[in-house]
């Protein structure tokens, strides 16, 4: 967990239309480009909003003052799914062992996460968001719909079946699934999980899990305090 003018390990999913760079110790610090290079500047330059972010957790983050700083340790070959827009590949140290101290580390950076979202749902309300040269890109309550329903298909993967309740609306709905995404964590976490799906496919590992989950959900915090202008 490099900081202090120290380098700051991240990998490479190379794909041939798209890479993604991600910052291995920090679950949701993962940006794309078009190739290496434009994908590690891309990394670089959401340091201070990550930071922000995180400035309350006492997780210790601060954003590299340069590009240089992050060290590339590992390049996999991308997929579909990584041209199409996600980092989809899991890494061989994903199958650790995950100690309590790196389980309540990824707690508060996820409650980190779900504030900043909050946050920026209440910014946006009522708000017209901008959108592309096309025309594209969901309304708000569409994109909080599609980040439940991404969080929903990530615990199953991960092996979790949670039994919600029927929400009011959208925070109730929120706050149900963080609560399953934490009780699944540490269910994984604590080996209480299945490691193979009924047709013998393998679950998620508990950091694949984060770092897919973190990325998506802050991807689309970004996307609404952009659009929102926030």
């Amino acid at each position: 967990m490099a900081q202090n003018g120290e380098q700051i390990e991240v990998y490479l999913e190379v794909a041939q239309k798209r890479t993604f760079a991600v910052a291995l110790d920090w679950p949701g610090w993962c940006r794309s480009g078009r190739d290496e290079a434009e994908a590690l500047e891309a990394l670089w330059s959401y340091g201070p909003r990550y930071a922000r972010l995180l400035e309350s957790t006492g997780l210790g983050f601060q954003a590299p003052a340069d590009a240089a700083d992050l060290r590339v340790v590992e390049r996999l070959a991308g997929n579909a799914t990584t041209n199409f827009g996600a980092p989809a590949l899991a890494l061989a140290r994903d199958a650790q062992p995950v100690e309590p101290e790196e389980l309540e580390r990824w707690q508060v950076l996820l409650q980190a996460i779900w504030r900043a979202l909050d946050a920026a749902m209440l910014a946006a309300r009522g708000k017209v968001l901008s959108t592309g040269p096309r025309g594209g890109g969901r309304a708000l309550e569409k994109i909080v719909a599609h980040v439940c329903e991404g969080d929903l298909g990530y615990l199953g993967a991960l092996g979790s079946k949670p039994e919600l309740r029927e929400a009011q609306d959208a925070e109730q709905a929120l706050a149900q699934i963080r609560q399953a995404i934490l009780s699944g964590l540490g269910a994984a976490v604590r080996g209480e999980l299945p490691t193979i799906g009924p047709r013998g496919g393998a679950r998620w590992t508990a950091r694949y899990f984060v770092r897919r989950l973190a990325w998506h959900e802050l991807d689309h915090v970004w996307e609404i305090e952009d659009r929102a202008g926030i």
